[in-house]
């Protein structure tokens, strides 16, 4: 994992706070300290590579706190820490797009690996929403007929097929192919089905 991950520990229990923070800087993590999910988005600079939350804090809950995070668009993953567990509140946790469920006590380990974990998956959706962005780029830069010439070859279809349907001819098919193929940056017709498939995936 990056040690230049920040770990953020969010718990009304300043006991709680000094706790994990030590078990998280010997484990060569920084760390930083917030008592109170309200101060901590009230903050003008709170970018942090996780969240571990206690589920229950004043004036905003750790799950409050996650799904305001999550619907506001944020990648940062959030674990819950919770001496109260029960299947209404996992269920609660799911739906506010919480990255994991920690019962107390808990194993230190078991700690370590789910922000490990967590971190790593948010690591890989990132890059994936940033080949995306960039695959819908391409895409915007294309003319409607590449876009015509494109969803036929997609689909499948062969050039005189395409060049019938779009009433151009199959020479200028291979034209709009080999413009489009230069513009998405495809090598070959898989690599252009796989990039509309990214741009279509959810």
């Amino acid at each position: 994992m990056r040690n230049d991950i920040v770990v953020l520990v969010m718990d009304d229990d300043a006991a709680v706070r000094d706790s994990l923070a030590f078990l998280l800087e010997t484990a060569d993590l920084e760390v930083c300290t917030h008592e109170s999910a309200i101060g901590f988005l009230a903050a003008s600079d709170r970018a942090v590579g996780c969240i571990i939350a206690d589920v229950r804090m004043p004036e905003m809950t750790g799950l409050e706190l996650a799904r305001r995070l999550h619907e506001a668009g944020s990648r940062e993953p959030v674990i819950i820490i919770t001496g109260h567990a029960d299947l209404r509140l996992a269920i609660e946790a799911i739906q506010a797009g919480v990255a994991d469920f920690i019962e107390k006590p808990f194993d230190d380990e078991l700690l370590l690996a789910s922000i490990r974990r967590v971190v790593a998956k948010a690591g890989e959706a990132a890059l994936a929403e940033g080949e995306r962005r960039e695959i819908a780029a391409r895409f915007d830069s294309l003319s409607g007929r590449e876009r015509d010439v494109m969803r036929g070859l997609v689909e499948g279809r062969a050039n005189k097929v395409i060049a019938y349907d779009l009433d151009i001819s199959p020479r200028t098919v291979e034209v709009y192919r080999a413009n489009l193929m230069t513009k998405m940056q495809a090598g070959s017709l898989s690599e252009l089905v796989r990039m509309i498939l990214t741009l279509r995936s959810p």
